[in-house]
């Protein structure tokens, strides 16, 4: 979810976590929740994939409950749990049939139907695992008020499913082809519990950006516009300190490559899924003159490239 759902699910996540649906029905069947009957007066005129449905609604649609509905069943391939579906979204004002958002001629959006999602919001969950690609899904948002400020329309959100597919395998370490590096970088041993640990120890300082395989991942290429899991590890080139590690944490991190540093995001696209990448970033790629913590000057990480989407 990059756009729409992204702005809308933080409240309806806190409205799902109230109650307001049925019971969850057994997978794989798609479920309705909320207020139904609220949207028999919905109709849908398709007009393909790239180009938003003609909406007709009885106004004003006021909720009070977040409310899923299949308003059109497709004739492709139900949809399963842990998959990621491909949805294309036009949302109005439910008050007065405003539009306000239609991203069917852009690219879809991406909807993971994880356990995430499914303890987040059970009502989305429920309502998309189990339908069929090519369906129709109303979606009545319940409006909430901000602070001192009157509530807001309930919006109605008409969703298209457009393709479903399972989640790219995300690995627990990296995969691939030991590769020997040229000499003059820094080295990297793994310590007995399997983290990598940098020696800078004798290196320059870089005149341009390094990035260098130490395993050569045989998975798919990274663009720079994915999203990357990944494990770390950064230090800082001229005291060889470590100031950011996800191993610290136990925890992979997942970020995507357009808000992240130059070097990261010049250095890892075009490696491969499973490589274990090696980063020497002159400043001017990393946090500049001034730093960012004890992240100061040149810098030097060591990236397990374990998933991408």
């Amino acid at each position: 979810m990059r756009r729409l759902l992204a702005i809308l699910l933080p409240g309806l996540l806190l409205l799902t976590a109230c109650g307001g649906g049925e019971p969850a029905a057994p997978e794989p069947t798609s479920q309705s929740a909320g207020e139904t009957a609220k949207l028999d007066s919905l109709k849908l005129t398709d007009k393909g994939d790239k180009k938003a449905p003609g909406v007709e609604f009885t106004k004003p649609l006021e909720v009070k409950d977040p409310t899923v509905k299949v308003v059109t069943e497709g004739d492709g391939d139900r949809v399963k749990a842990n998959q990621v579906a491909d949805i294309s979204i036009v949302a109005f004002n439910g008050k007065d049939g405003s539009t306000l958002e239609d991203t069917f001629p852009k690219d879809p959006e991406k909807l993971e139907l994880n356990d995430e999602l499914k303890t987040g919001s059970a009502v989305i969950y429920n309502a998309f695992v189990g339908a069929k690609v090519g369906s129709q899904l109303a979606l009545a948002v319940p409006g909430q008020a901000a602070q001192g400020a009157p509530a807001q329309p309930t919006q109605l959100l008409v969703i298209k499913i457009l393709a479903a597919k399972d989640a790219p395998k995300v690995l627990d370490k990296p995969e691939g082809d030991a590769v020997t590096p040229p000499a003059g970088l820094p080295t990297v041993k793994e310590n007995d519990k399997g983290v990598p640990e940098i020696s800078v120890k004798g290196v320059a300082a870089p005149k341009a950006l390094i990035s260098q395989d130490l395993i050569k991942g045989k998975g798919q290429a990274v663009k720079a516009s994915d999203t990357l899991t990944v494990n770390y590890v950064g230090v800082a080139l001229a005291s060889g300190k470590v100031f950011d590690s996800s191993f610290a944490s136990g925890k992979k991190a997942s970020f995507p490559l357009t808000g992240v540093i130059k070097g990261w995001t010049q250095g890892l696209a075009g490696k491969t899924v499973g490589s274990r990448v090696l980063l020497v970033i002159p400043k001017d790629l990393a946090y500049g003159d001034q730093g960012q913590g004890d992240a100061k000057g040149d810098l030097v990480f060591v990236v397990d490239i374990l998933g991408v989407k």
